[in-house]
């Protein structure tokens, strides 16, 4: 059965879910690849303020193509989550809640969602155009230079993901915690 959620997730929702559960979630998340966390990254090491606040909120993974004619945006798939994997410790600790992708996660990000109480949700690869359709708004907010990989603010409804590594470190991928 699909759980309903919205986003930014509640502390409360984080500690409920569990690995392997299935959730539409509905709300706003931002959009993040390779380049923007990179950028993120350095920023946090010089104590600069970053473009946006990602406290308590939920980066999804991808980096959506242009919108056809009629549509508010183009396909936007999950991409493989491990490339974030460098920079991901340090985003949580600086209050990112949750992240969306797709594949596994190094042991020390599974670490860092475990100690900073946070979720990894992955959704299914190779399906961008249909999730494209979970998403009401979206608008460049950030790093608009990097193209595709610019930082979107997403409206999403009932985008549909699965708990891949829960709070406690459950990791569906490895059926353990770390």
């Amino acid at each position: 059965m699909w759980r309903p959620i919205n986003v930014p997730l509640s502390r409360k929702d984080i500690l409920r879910l569990s690995c392997g559960d299935k959730v539409l979630l509905n709300g706003y998340v931002y959009t993040a690849r390779d380049m923007a966390h990179r950028r993120f990254f350095t920023a946090l090491q010089k104590n600069k303020k970053l473009p946006v606040s990602l406290k308590g909120q939920v980066v999804y993974y991808t980096g959506p193509t242009p919108a056809p004619r009629g549509r508010i945006i183009g396909a936007c798939g999950p991409t493989t989550s491990s490339r974030m994997d460098s920079f991901t410790p340090v985003l949580l600790k600086s209050g990112l809640k949750g992240t969306i992708g797709k594949g596994e996660r190094s042991i020390e990000t599974v670490r860092a969602i475990k100690k900073y109480k946070a979720i990894y949700f992955v959704t299914v690869g190779g399906a961008g155009a249909y999730l494209a359709g979970c998403v009401v708004e979206a608008r460049v907010i950030a790093y608009r230079d990097l193209g595709p990989e610019a930082i979107f603010r997403l409206k999403i409804r009932d985008l549909p993901v699965i708990v891949a590594i829960d709070s406690s470190g459950m990791d569906i991928f490895n059926k353990r915690k770390k």
